[in-house]
C-alpha cells in the first residue's frame, strides 16, 4: 500500500478511505482489468444477437489480450496466496472469471432467443469458450516463458470461434 500511495502521489490514508483495504484495492484493479474484456460494449443487450461469431471473435480477442501480458502477474500474485487469503481469492473470481463468463452466458442467451445459437446451457457454454484461450500460451505466460506471438494468438481465435460456431451455430 506505501508503494501504491508513492506511485499515485497520495498518503497511504488516502487509498484505504478510497478502497477500504487491501482487498478492496485489489477488487478494484481486477474488475477494471476484466471490463476490458466487454469494452465498447455498453452491456450484452447491444451486442448484436444476429452476429455470434462477429461478437465471438471481439470478446475472444479481449480475453485473450486479458489473459496474456499484465494480468498474468496479478494472477500469479493471487496464487501465492490462496491458501492465506482467500477473500483476495473470492474477490478475483467474483471479479474476474465469474463476471466475464455470467455476461456472455447473457450474450449467449439473446443469441439463443434469436435463433443464431442453439445454447442449451448458456453458462457452461460460455465457460467452454473462454476455456480455450486457457491452453498452452496462457501456461507459458504464467511460467514466465516465451509468450505466443500476435500469428499464435489470431489463429487460435479463429479456431476457438470456429469451434464454437460448429458446436452451438444455428
Amino acid at each position: 500500500m506505501d508503494a501504491i500511495a508513492l506511485d499515485a502521489g497520495v498518503s497511504k490514508m488516502t487509498v484505504y478511505s478510497n478502497f477500504g483495504s487491501k482487498e478492496g484495492l485489489f477488487q478494484a484493479v481486477v474488475r477494471d482489468r476484466t471490463a476490458a474484456v466487454l469494452a465498447g460494449f455498453p452491456g450484452t443487450g447491444a451486442l448484436d444477437p444476429d452476429q455470434p461469431e462477429k461478437v465471438l471473435l471481439a470478446i475472444g480477442a479481449r480475453f485473450l489480450a486479458l489473459t496474456r501480458g499484465d494480468a498474468l502477474g496479478a494472477l500469479r500474485a493471487v496464487y501465492g496466496v490462496a491458501g492465506a487469503q482467500p477473500e483476495v481469492c473470492r474477490a478475483l473470481y467474483k471479479e474476474g472469471p465469474e463476471r466475464v463468463n455470467d455476461e456472455l452466458a447473457a450474450y449467449l442467451r439473446l443469441a439463443n432467443s434469436a435463433g443464431t445459437l442453439k445454447v442449451r446451457n448458456p453458462l457452461q457454454a460460455a465457460d467452454l469458450f473462454l476455456s480455450m484461450f486457457l491452453g498452452s500460451g496462457h501456461i507459458r505466460g504464467l511460467l514466465k516463458l516465451e509468450m505466443p506471438g500476435t500469428r499464435e494468438n489470431r489463429a487460435l481465435l479463429r479456431e476457438a470461434v470456429r469451434v464454437f460456431m460448429a458446436a452451438y451455430g444455428a
